[in-house]
């Protein structure tokens, strides 16, 4: 059994009628709606038995939720920025590093965007890979 055929079986079925029909798209956007993730912008097409998202939404945290709905092929994410614990380093330091000098109070994004492999904001160690989130403007 392959990853894809475990995940096929997983979440709320959006389809027409049985499981093996492809998926209403406007059953699609209905729910992405009810998620509150800020979707008003993104067009939602079938194309064979799979679902086609495009446009934008409110933040990149949010279109990764949306890229992990069962049934949604996400589209062309902003490519990721990783940063690679080094000894000495401390969340406040990673931040103004990554976001610019002054900037270290957003240390609480780097943390949230890390959990639950992140626990405390003090306990990050050398060699840990974080991923460092876009900051809202």
């Amino acid at each position: 059994m392959g990853l894809f055929s475990f995940i096929k079986s997983a979440g709320k079925k959006l389809g027409i009628g049985g499981d093996d029909e492809a998926p209403d798209a406007d059953a699609v956007k209905k729910e992405l709606a009810s998620h509150d993730l800020g979707t008003e912008k993104v067009e939602v097409a079938v194309v064979d038995d799979k679902v086609v998202l495009k446009g934008t939404v409110k933040d990149e945290a949010d279109d990764l939720k949306i890229a992990e709905t069962p049934q949604a092929a996400p589209v062309a994410p902003k490519e990721p920025v990783f940063y690679t614990v080094k000894k000495g380093d401390n969340l406040w330091k990673i931040a103004e590093a990554q976001y610019g000098k002054g900037k270290g109070a957003k240390h609480t994004v780097i943390f949230e965007a890390n959990k639950p492999m992140l626990t405390h904001p003090d306990k990050i160690y050398p060699g840990q890979v974080l991923r460092i989130p876009d900051l809202a403007d």
